[in-house]
Parts: C-alpha cells; structure tokens; sequence
C-alpha cells in the first residue's frame, strides 16, 4: 500500500486499491430513465492495533492508510511525537485492511488505562469510548500560530475543488487540507469519514515535519467538537471549516486558544473565537 506524497491533483489510486468501484444505477431526469454506470467511494472496516492488541476498527477509505495510522494516534494522544510511532504494517485481509503499529509499550500501557476499546463509523469518532472523561478530553492550549489575512482562507477555499479527485469522481468523500499562511494548499487528504480525512492530513504533516505555526487547516465539513479536539491536540491555531461548527466545538476552540472558521465560502466566513489572527477579507 502506497500514500500519496504531493497535494493535489495526484491520481486516484489504482481500482486494486478498491478506494472506488463502478455499479449500475438508473438515471432519471426530465421524466426518462436512463441506463448507466456510476463511480461510488469505497468504505471498508480498518482495524488498528496497537504492539498487537486491538484497539479500534474504523470504517474508512482504503487510501493513505500509513497517514492514517500515524495521524489517528497523535489526534488522539495515544502518542506525543512522531518519534515514538515506531512501525507500521498494513494487512489487506478478506473483509478490510490490518494495521500494526509498533509504540512504546508504556504508550500501550496507557491506552490501557483509558479503557478506550472502540468500535468506530466513519461519521463518529466517539463510537464505544467508555468513559466520559475520553470524551471531552481538553488538551493543552495551542501556540500564538500565524497571523493570515481573510482573503488567504478564501484562496485555499478556491483551491480545494481541484484537489479532491476521488470527490470529484463519486461525490462522497470529505478533505481535510493544510495551507501555508499565504493561502497556498500543501496537502490534501480525502475519505469517507471526516475524522478519518483528518488523521491522515496530521500523519502526512508529521512525515513531512510541517511546522503547524506556518499555516492553518481547512475543513469540507462542520466543526464539530471532536475535529477542533484533534486539531488542538497537535498544535494546529487556525481551523477553517465549510460548515457550521457545534456550540462544543466553540468551546473547546475558546479554551484552547483555536481560531474557529464556519461557513468559509469564496468570498465570506464567519469567526467564532480568537480573530486576532485573522484580517480582512479584503488585506
């Protein structure tokens, strides 16, 4: 399994990826149907296991995979560098793919004691975690992060369509995108699952060594808490959604210093906290 290494407009994996698949449909518009065949996003289980216990099973996009592993365990603390994610090995088996990720075994230890056994769906992230206290995790306040003039979000913003090829074809997958502070994309990762999206732009920004202070992420989802949790647990200052943040996303985003974006459009965007980091739209 390989990761994609540049941003935008790199191909869609080959179809021995299975990250889509053609079926039949019946078209109907202006009152005929019509035979045809359409492009649909693929969604298998990945199952995660840690210095081989199992951790959690996802419902994902097979693409990226080792972005995946990685980014998953910085978002959710199960590691505090990229130094300490040893290994990775990814497993095609018969009903979805297998990662083995080598990590300190105290780091195991730890996922231990948080009870965390779960069980996933790619529009939850939250799925089987058993203590409330994993649920709203607050994680450290983020650095001071760039300063970026409204009309750089909005250049990321115009950019993104072009850089999501596997949305482009089946129209079903989310991006989570990172932008240097003049508005340029750098990387681009896609999948059925917001969250999942997520962990693979963090994992292809450690391999990478991308400073989070030099830019800000962008989101073609809402805001909801657990995506500004994730984002807050790596340092990233700035997020930038397409849609609406959650009133627990706000106020995670007020307490950890987060400047949340809502409704980022090509020209508008709604600031919810902290917009001492951003300018005009028009600057």
């Amino acid at each position: 399994m390989q990761s994609r290494s540049t941003l935008s407009n790199s191909p869609i994996p080959d179809d021995g990826e299975a990250v889509s698949v053609r079926r039949p449909v019946e078209r109907f518009h202006l009152g005929q149907n019509v035979h045809d065949e359409d492009w649909i996003a693929s969604e298998i289980p990945l199952a995660l296991h840690y210095n081989d216990h199992a951790h959690v099973v996802m419902m994902a996009t097979p693409m990226d995979l080792e972005d995946f592993a990685l980014g998953f365990s910085l978002s959710e603390a199960i590691i505090e560098s990229a130094e300490e994610f040893e290994s990775v090995s990814v497993h095609q088996r018969l009903e979805g793919f297998e990662l083995s990720v080598r990590i300190p075994e105290a780091r195991v230890e730890a996922i231990a004691q948080r009870q965390r056994n779960l069980s996933g769906r790619s529009s939850c992230g939250l799925c089987g975690t058993q203590q409330l206290e994993d649920v709203v995790r607050h994680p450290p306040r983020v650095g001071r992060g760039p300063m970026v003039p409204g009309a750089n979000l909005h250049r990321a913003l115009a950019a993104l369509d072009s850089a999501q090829p596997l949305n482009s074809r089946t129209g079903a997958t989310h991006a989570a995108a990172w932008a240097d502070s003049g508005g340029n994309l750098m990387l681009v990762r896609e999948d059925v699952g917001r969250h999942n999206a997520l962990d693979k732009l963090i994992g292809a920004m450690a391999k990478r060594a991308v400073a989070v202070d030099g830019g800000f992420l962008v989101l073609t989802s809402r805001a909801s808490y657990e995506m500004v949790q994730k984002a807050a647990t790596v340092g990233i200052s700035l997020v930038v959604a397409i849609s609406a943040p959650t009133a627990l996303a706000i106020h995670l985003a007020e307490s950890t210093g987060v400047t949340l974006i809502g409704f980022a459009r090509a020209t508008s965007h709604v600031i919810y906290t902290h917009p001492d980091r951003i300018g005009q739209a028009g600057s």
